[in-house]
């Protein structure tokens, strides 16, 4: 057995693991990540003939009031940010196409609420970006929305949104402190939406060279078999004939993966009550084109099936061959959906109705299809049943935890980003 000593081991090289890596290796500690794979987790980029493919939700909310902006300024990280432009962005009646309420402009414009419903969905704005309504954590957006006086078009309306964003068909369970205190963020944003230029693979480049910079050290296709814990503290993490010890350590992988490392330890019980929730779950269909198929819109959601087609090679040109096109449809899935092949066959079906539809001649110009039925994109959903998990536990005093299963800040990457900035900072504080 060999054994090495850092100040801080992070197990998971996720974006939250380095993120945090980052963050605490700029700050002075000497720093190690342990991954199991290779870097990224899900969110990895994956080219296949000439195409990069981002896994994983890979758009930035808020972006310049995020936790990854910050980190941006503070580690000097070098990230293309590509934002996206609500007025492209187009909802599908059926019949016809109308603007996305995403900003004051596509508000007055859009007509999915009309005359009086449009002034009060204004007003329900209004008093969430002033903070005026802030939710309540016992009750869901649902069950908010039905005690308000309002009409079915503009409930309609708030829940679409909440779809959109938490990438969920059943946005009516959000708790609706949480729908509040996101969308105050969002409609206050001068930058609601961005993509990286490079994909998640960019920024994943980015975070390895802060680290290695700061002489910290990261180690792939490395394991964790058991902890060692005292009565208050983690010892140490093995990974084969290796025994990794530390003052501090963050533990950046799913709680499904702790349960299995954390068995016989103060917190397995915890950790075991949170792997038993479900994440949120997508259906992704990336289509690679050979040519450009021009269109006055670069988002496209067609309200009735709960899904949308982004064309994510107009912001990251990176992404495709020259003169190519890269198009990622997602449509929401409820759970009773997963596994079931004749309703995920039924998906594909309709989204490709919906390539047709608002891509015609597509098929013709096809290099490359990429369907996945199973796309995690954030590990724990929000909703009245399923709580985040936090980022520690009182047991052991230098164990955190960070990922999009914890409290943090916004959803999806975000949380991520979030979870690992003060998980890091609970750790410097000790100093």
């Amino acid at each position: 057995m060999t054994t090495v000593k850092y100040d801080v081991i992070i197990v998971g090289g996720g974006l939250a693991g380095l993120s945090a890596a980052a963050f605490l290796s700029h700050k002075g500690k000497k720093v190690a990540v342990l991954e199991r794979g290779a870097l990224g987790g899900r969110a990895v980029t994956l080219k296949i003939k000439g195409f990069n493919f981002n896994f994983g939700a890979h758009a930035i909310y808020g972006r310049d009031t995020s936790v990854l902006r910050m980190l941006q300024k503070l580690l000097d990280l070098k990230i293309d940010w590509q934002d996206f432009n609500p007025n492209k962005a187009k909802y599908d009646l059926g019949d016809a196409l109308t603007d996305v309420p995403a900003n004051i402009q596509g508000l007055f414009r859009t007509k999915v609420v009309k005359g009086l419903d449009k002034i009060t969905f204004t007003f329900n704005i209004l008093k969430t970006m002033l903070k005026m309504e802030t939710g309540q954590p016992h009750l869901s957006i649902g069950k908010w929305l039905e005690k308000q006086n309002i009409s079915e078009d503009v409930k309609e309306m708030m829940l679409t949104l909440a779809s959109s964003n938490f990438f969920t068909k059943e946005p009516e369970k959000i708790p609706s402190d949480v729908f509040f205190k996101y969308y105050q963020r969002i409609f206050t944003t001068n930058k609601p939406v961005a993509y990286i230029g490079g994909g998640w693979q960019a920024l994943i480049d980015e975070f390895v060279r802060i680290i290695e910079s700061n002489n910290g050290e990261i180690f792939t296709k490395t394991k964790i078999e058991n902890v060692t814990c005292d009565e208050t503290r983690v010892v140490s993490v093995t990974a084969g004939e290796n025994v990794f010890e530390a003052d501090e350590f963050v533990f950046a992988i799913p709680p499904k993966e702790l349960d299995k490392i954390f068995t016989g330890s103060k917190v397995e019980n915890s950790i075991k009550h949170y792997a038993s929730y479900d994440p949120t779950v997508v259906l992704v269909y990336d289509i690679g084109l050979s040519e450009r198929i021009e269109t006055p819109y670069t988002y496209i959601y067609d309200k009735a099936e709960n899904m949308f087609i982004t064309d994510i090679s107009h912001y990251d040109t990176t992404c495709v061959p020259e003169g190519g096109q890269l198009l990622q449809a997602t449509a929401y899935l409820r759970d009773s959906d997963l596994g079931n092949k004749a309703v995920i066959d039924e998906y594909k079906a309709k989204i490709e109705q919906m390539y047709d539809k608002h891509f015609q001649g597509w098929r013709d110009k096809l290099v490359v299809p990429r369907v996945s039925t199973r796309a995690v994109v954030q590990e724990i959903k929000w909703t009245m049943n399923q709580q985040p998990m936090p980022l520690f536990f009182p047991d052991y005093r230098n164990l955190f935890f960070a990922g999009d299963w914890c409290q943090g800040q916004g959803q999806l990457s975000e949380l991520s980003f979030s979870s690992a900035y003060e998980a890091s900072n609970l750790i410097l504080a000790k100093e």
